[in-house]
């Protein structure tokens, strides 16, 4: 892995004001997803919003109304005290009722944002899995991915400001029109102290979305760090090649340099934030003195004193909230853009037509010089490759490294396309398929399959998820795989949690998981089986075994074999001897060791290392 460059605000991924305000185009198309979400709770959310908007304004008017009444009710000989108290009661009703408002929309806001929260990441993976294997491979799309990903929360704390900036939007209208009916110069006084703040605000958020998004590729590097750095997967060649210092400086080296950039950021912002919020004050001291001026003179009332004050300071603060969200929103926004634009990754299919796929495979397929290079590489992996697989045969794919044999099983499987020739399936094109109908056809078990943290049971059924309850066709899956003897030993069977980041997990052997992988491929009742290097961490004899129920089980079914060991693939009916993306020859085990050629030596040189 390279060490990266040093970042700067200064480098390409810059954001402008401009790009932060364009942003908020994404916002509907936010509250949709949200509506969509839990309509009843997104309505009660906006319902107590409004009374919650309102309620300010009114309870600063019923506070006036009680000072004004005092005031009366102290000039009075006798006075009448049940207007009073009656005042006092409705402002205690309204206390309470702004305090369970309060509350509602904390709650729904919760609630609502853990839901939208589960379905935003249900729509990653998905739409994760509907994309080619080709850019899944692509360093570049792993960086849009962390963008999409890691602001799941930050989405859903966009969700509760979004919905405040309407609430304060109303509060701030009924505040305003109180203050232009009492005294409307305090509106001057009132910009004066939020603009500066505001725009202070909204220059910093969108040099923090720059920060972050220049550092994706280095933020994943930290967290693949502090992987390695910290799992019992590589505890063992960490401690053996003593990499913790060089793990440990790398992580150290790298996080600094982005603390001290994130550093100057903040400090400037906390800088020239003191600053506004000074002159902020400086605003609203004058705005009282005006007031309590304006009181002095006789022009206004006690009772609109206390209202104008508790008005124009609660006004401030709600536009201090207003602007400190509104640029929240637009830096969240930047990141809800990332994660539409994620969504909205075209998912292209080279499908000509929708030919139905034949019920039976009749001939087999067949490759035509074919050709392929990986995306953004000017190797050429396949060379005219040009051979057939017929109905129900058992071939064997051998080479040396690099020699194409995994690349062919994955141009076969449409994972990606050929850069040239064609592959057919009984004498048509496979791109003229459905391609998830025509991926129904194989069972494949990839060398490097995934070891999922499961039950045995679901590691199993992986192979066919619709068979989870059917302990008949998992347990025949085992047997055939040899995995129930790795599931005999295990305490709770087939219910056994493996790996070890779970409670009471279980790992298994490299070999071990090789059967239980195994026994995904026999789950499913495949025209086709692929088996790329199947066998590479079991010994001999569990490997023998394994092959000798593999070609029963496949019997009359279409098969691939990849296998570096020949007492494996002189079994197949023809071996494919690829050499440097060229097919070099094919026939049987006894034709090849005929032409004494490349599959001869190979064989030879294996043969002589088990003596």
């Amino acid at each position: 892995m390279p060490r990266p460059t040093p970042k700067s605000l200064k480098d390409n991924s810059k954001t402008s004001l401009r790009q932060s305000f364009s942003a908020l185009i994404f916002i509907p198309r936010f509250f949709k997803e949200i509506w969509k979400t839990n309509k009843k709770m997104f309505l009660m959310s906006a319902v107590c919003r409004l009374i919650g908007a309102l309620l300010p304004v009114v309870i600063l008017w019923i506070g006036k109304v009680i000072i004004d009444e005092i005031v009366l009710q102290s000039k009075l000989e006798v006075s009448d005290l049940t207007k009073l108290w009656t005042y006092v009661a409705i402002e205690f009703g309204l206390i309470i009722l702004s305090d369970l408002v309060s509350r509602a929309i904390s709650l729904t806001d919760s609630l609502l944002g853990d839901a939208y929260s589960i379905d935003s990441s249900v729509s990653i993976i998905k739409k994760t899995n509907q994309i080619d294997i080709s850019l899944l491979e692509d360093s570049e799309f792993y960086d849009k991915l962390e963008r999409a990903r890691i602001q799941t929360a930050g989405r859903v704390n966009l969700m509760s400001n979004a919905l405040g900036e309407v609430q304060s939007l109303i509060s701030i209208a009924t505040l305003v029109a109180g203050l232009i009916y009492f005294e409307p110069y305090l509106i001057i006084l009132l910009v004066l102290s939020i603009i500066p703040s505001f725009i202070n605000e909204i220059w910093f958020s969108q040099q923090q979305y720059s920060l972050a998004r220049g550092w994706t590729a280095e933020r994943r590097e930290l967290d693949y760090l502090r992987f390695i750095g910290a799992n019992n997967m590589t505890a063992k060649e960490i401690k053996l090649f003593g990499l913790t210092d060089f793990i440990v400086d790398r992580f150290k080296n790298l996080s600094n340099e982005y603390f001290d950039l994130n550093k100057k950021l903040a400090i400037k912002r906390s800088a020239l934030g003191f600053l506004f919020n000074v002159l902020g004050t400086l605003s609203y001291y004058g705005a009282y003195i005006f007031i309590i001026y304006r009181v002095i003179s006789g022009i206004i009332t006690l009772g609109e004193l206390t209202f104008l004050s508790g008005a124009f300071n609660r006004l401030t603060r709600n536009l201090q909230e207003f602007f400190s969200k509104f640029t929240r929103i637009t830096e969240s926004a930047l990141y809800l853009k990332d994660y539409f634009e994620f969504l909205d990754i075209s998912v292209e299919s080279k499908t000509v037509e929708d030919i139905p796929l034949p019920i039976k495979i009749q001939t087999g397929f067949e490759f035509i010089n074919v050709r392929f290079s990986y995306p953004d590489s000017d190797n050429e992996i396949l060379k005219g490759i040009s051979f057939k697989i017929d109905v129900g045969e058992k071939m064997a794919f051998v080479g040396q490294n690099g020699a194409g044999k995994t690349t062919l099983t994955k141009l076969l499987l449409r994972f990606y396309e050929p850069t040239s020739g064609e592959i057919l399936l009984d004498g048509i094109n496979i791109n003229r398929f459905n391609k998830a109908d025509y991926q129904e056809f194989f069972g494949v078990i990839f060398q490097d399959f995934y070891r999922y943290e499961f039950t045995v049971r679901e590691n199993i059924a992986i192979g066919d998820i619709d068979e989870l309850e059917n302990d008949e066709k998992i347990k025949n899956a085992a047997e055939l795989s040899l995995a129930n003897e790795v599931v005999s030993e295990l305490k709770k069977g087939y219910e056994q949690q493996l790996g070890k980041r779970f409670y009471k997990g279980q790992e298994l052997s490299g070999g071990q998981w090789q059967k239980v992988a195994l026994a995904r491929a026999y789950m499913k009742d495949a025209e086709v089986m692929i088996l790329d290097e199947p066998t590479s961490a079991l010994d001999a004899k569990a490997e023998s075994d394994v092959f000798d129920r593999f070609i029963g089980l496949t019997k009359g079914k279409t098969s691939i074999i990849i296998s570096h060991r020949f007492s494996t693939v002189r079994q197949a009916d023809r071996i494919l001897v690829l050499d440097e993306g060229k097919v070099l020859e094919v026939g049987t085990h006894e034709e090849l060791m005929g032409n004494h050629s490349l599959y001869a030596e190979l064989f030879k040189l294996q043969a002589e290392g088990y003596q």
